[in-house]
Order: C-alpha cells, then structure tokens, then sequence
C-alpha cells in the first residue's frame, strides 16, 4: 500500500473511531469536504499542514504526520546561492583559517597603551549594540561585509594588549562573529552561519567564557529547525541544557527543544519544554544580563509566551496560535521590523489556518510592504506557508487581491 492510501485509510479510521461525519470533519479543520474525501480515498497527498491539523485535532500523537508525505521543495527553507556573494571569500579565509588567524587579521592594536585601547573597546561594544539594532531594519546582505569586519577589527584588539583587555575583547568579537552568523542565515546561507558561529564560541572560549559554546548549540539548532530536522533540533537544544549552564541559555534551549517536537507533533513534550523555558527565563538570574550584550533575542518581552504561540500552530490548534500571538505581537517595539515579520508572519499563517482568512490577509499585506527592507530567508519558510494555505481560497477577493504582493516577495532576487 502507498504512503498515500496508508494516510488515507488511517485518518478515515481516526475520524470514524472520534465519531465524526466527513462534513462536520471538513468544518471543524476550515477545509474543503471534497478535498478531504480525496485524502481519505488515497487519490490525493496530504500537505504537511493537513496532516498536521488533522494529527492535532483526532490526537494522533504524530503519527499521521509521519505517514504523510512532505515535498521536497516545501522543506527547503532557502536555496544556497549559486553565484558567490560580495562578502563570501572574506569569510571562506576567515573560517578556514580559525580563531588565531582571526586575531591576526584584525588590527595589530597590541602595542597601543591601554588608554588608547579601553576607548577603542567601550566604541565597538556601543556600535555592537547600534549594529544590532540597524538589523531590525536593513537587508542582512548591506550589513554582513561591516560586521565581518568588526569582528575582525575587535579580535585584532586582543592580539597583544595588556591582559585586562584581551579577554573583554576576545568576548566582544565573539558576540561580533555570532551576531555575523545570524545574519549569514538570514541572508540563506546556512553554511556561513555555522561557521561564524563556531567561531563565536572558540572566541568566547580564548576569552575564558566557556558559555558561548553552548549557546552555539541553540543557534545551530536553529539551522536544523528551519531545515526542517526536529530530531536534529531536539538533540542539539537538549545538549545545552546541562545545570552548569546559565539560566538563560538553558531557558533559550528548552525553547528551541518545544520548536522541535512541535514539528512532530508531540504536543506533551512541546508543552513541557515550554514550561521548562517559561521557569528558565523568569529566573532572576536570567533577568540579570549585567552589562554584557544580551543572549538572544532583545525585541521580545515574553520570549517563552511568543514561542508557545509558534508552537500552537506547528501542533495543529492555530485558533490558540493565533490569540497567543495577537497578544504578544502587540508588545513588539514598532522599530522592530525584522522581530515584526517573524512573528507577524506567523500569526497571519494562524489565522489562515483558523478560517479567518481576511483577517489573515489583512496582517500579511502591512508585513510584506516591510519585507523589502528585511529580506529573511527564515521568514520567507512561513510565507511560503502561508501563500499555500490561502491558496485554499483563491476565490476569495482579499487572497486574490495579496497575490502578486506575496509573489513579488518569494520571487527569486536578482543582482
């Protein structure tokens, strides 16, 4: 029997045993009934978020999302580019050179007299924070050449200063290089991502913080998240979650830990990671930062809240999703156009799901008149979501009318 025909004949198996008729079934999941009775029938595959909503809603525990079948070209977050971009053979030589000769491409500082040191320092970790807050409003690709040149500029501080410089600016160019990372993947280029971020930790290591490392897990996690890899994302989140750890770090694992089984379906593991998270990040040791650059995201006030809605939606109840992220996507801060799309996105996509599909337009057009301005390869993972669940409802005036908005942002760039 195909996988097709298995899928079919167990969710018409799970809907008779829950007492439901096809009709009341298609009602309760916003879907069409005869599309529905194709699936059942094995004459027509069930898509990743059908499968997912049907798993929810008739308790299977995941496992009609692993009878279903997933398409290739829907699991593919961004594509590699074909063509080297301005700033990639500075970042080959980089990466393949490792931290000591990250040092030694920076500025050879060392025989300055800490007086002229300690300013230049305290400047780069004001432009760290001014450097981070521009990636809230400008395309990745502008700012990646200047931040691999600041990494490098601020490693270059540590190669021979006084030793109470050398470790706060081996500290600063670690978060320079995992900052750079980030960017890298929000350009599509998950390679170059692993790797700033791998440099990230050795340098936080040189500078004698052994926590970096762990929070390199988090962010590769992020990699395999968006990859589409829940076994992947789990085993890494969960790697960073020793009791050594601070609480923050192990806070933003567990999170990421949800992420993963969400993407299965796990609904009980989902929710005890997010507890997890929640208790983590309420700590008051986590909600002491000090003065060092903050782990992770800065723009979000409840990140564990924020993730539950995520994770709604990955688990089939986006009614929930959606008024998890209604609620909290109206304390972002209006500057914050990049944090607006990834999230803003996401409760478009849960509303749609929902059946609120004006609602659902209405959100994504305000956020795709943005997305010039921050193009993201990971955001661009749930518009491409959502241009598939409003593709349900072309016969309707507000999916049609956002049509060639949507096509214009999914559309391939061209240099």
């Amino acid at each position: 029997m195909s996988t097709t025909l298995r899928f079919g004949s167990e969710l018409r198996r799970l809907r008779q045993e829950a007492g439901l008729t096809l009709t009341e079934f298609s009602v309760a999941l916003s879907y069409d009934k005869g599309h529905l009775s194709k699936v059942e029938r094995g004459e027509r595959s069930a898509s990743p978020e059908l499968a997912m909503r049907c798993d929810a809603f008739l308790g299977a525990n995941g496992e009609l999302q692993r009878l279903a079948v997933r398409p290739v070209t829907d699991s593919d977050t961004a594509e590699t580019p074909t063509t080297p971009s301005p700033w990639l053979a500075g970042r080959r030589a980089v990466l393949g050179a490792g931290t000591g000769a990250l040092i030694d491409l920076g500025l050879k500082l060392g025989s300055q007299a800490p007086s002229a040191v300690d300013p230049l320092l305290s400047s780069f970790r004001a432009q760290f924070d001014q450097l981070r807050k521009l990636g809230q409003s400008t395309a990745p690709k502008v700012l990646l050449p200047l931040l691999e040149t600041q990494t490098r500029t601020v490693a270059g501080l540590a190669a021979d200063p006084p030793s109470a410089t050398r470790a706060p600016a081996l500290l600063l160019a670690s978060r320079f290089a995992e900052f750079t990372g980030w960017m890298a993947q929000e350009a599509g280029d998950s390679g170059a991502a692993l790797g700033w971020t791998g440099q990230a930790a050795e340098l936080a290591r040189a500078g004698g913080d052994p926590y970096l490392g762990s929070y390199a897990l988090v962010r590769r996690a992020l990699v395999t998240l968006y990859a589409g890899d829940a076994a992947g994302t789990v085993a890494l989140a969960r790697r960073a979650q020793s009791g050594r750890l601070p609480p923050r770090i192990r806070g933003l694992a567990a999170q990421r830990e949800a992420q993963g089984h969400a993407l299965v379906g796990d609904e009980r593991a989902c929710l005890r990671s997010l507890g997890r998270a929640r208790e983590l990040l309420d700590s008051d040791d986590a909600r002491s930062g000090g003065t060092e650059p903050v782990i992770g995201t800065t723009h979000v006030s409840d990140p564990a809240a924020m993730t539950t809605g995520w994770c709604l939606h990955d688990l089939g109840r986006p009614k929930a999703a959606a008024e998890v992220l209604d609620r909290e996507c109206q304390r972002l801060p209006p500057h914050a156009l990049r944090t607006r799309a990834r999230y803003g996105f996401r409760r478009s996509l849960a509303h749609a799901a929902s059946g609120e599909v004006e609602h659902a337009c209405a959100i994504a057009e305000e956020l795709l008149g943005v997305m010039p301005a921050v193009p993201s390869a990971t955001v661009n993972s749930d518009v491409r979501r959502l241009a598939r669940e409003l593709s349900r409802f072309r016969g309707n005036r507000a999916v049609r009318d956002l049509q060639p908005a949507l096509a214009r942002v999914l559309a391939p760039a061209h240099d």
